[in-house]
């Protein structure tokens, strides 16, 4: 898997404005606190209203919310609501990849990577991060050997 710039940025921002326990928040104040840059922050937010996980308040003493609680925004949610769908195989879903007999089962690969990476995106909350308290499934594979090596 492969976390744009954009994916990071708006987890980071959304993880912030949690913090914020129900206060507006301004997008300087969200860009100051996670050293973002404030103009591709801007975009970031209007794509996360547009799709709901953020309620945006104009004029003074405006600024932005979450459009949920925490604990019901997942990290997947984020990820897809800027970057589309979560895996994919040259620019298609992995099941509507087509392949020749001989590698036919790598369809079934890219499949099982996506399951693999919702098993972790999709369990895992803003309220998790943000409290620093990932879901047990999580932190066991960070133990599994080989985890935190450079491959």
């Amino acid at each position: 898997m492969h976390a744009t710039a954009k994916a990071d940025y708006a987890l980071r921002a959304l993880v912030e404005l949690s913090l914020h326990d129900g206060e507006l928040v301004t997008r300087d104040v969200l860009a100051a606190q996670q050293q973002i840059p404030a103009k591709f922050l801007e975009s970031i937010l209007a794509e996360l209203t547009r799709s709901g996980l953020l309620i945006a308040k104009r004029g003074v003493g405006g600024g932005y919310l979450l459009g949920r609680p925490a604990a019901e925004i997942t990290v997947a949610d984020v990820i897809r609501a800027v970057d589309g769908p979560l895996a994919g195989v040259r620019g298609r879903r992995p099941e509507d990849v087509e392949y020749p007999d001989s590698s036919a089962s790598l369809r079934d690969v890219w499949v099982a990577v996506r399951a693999s990476i919702r098993t972790v995106l999709e369990q895992t909350t803003l309220a998790d991060v943000a409290a620093k308290q990932l879901p047990e499934d999580v932190t066991a594979l960070l133990q599994v050997k080989g985890a935190w090596l450079r491959r």
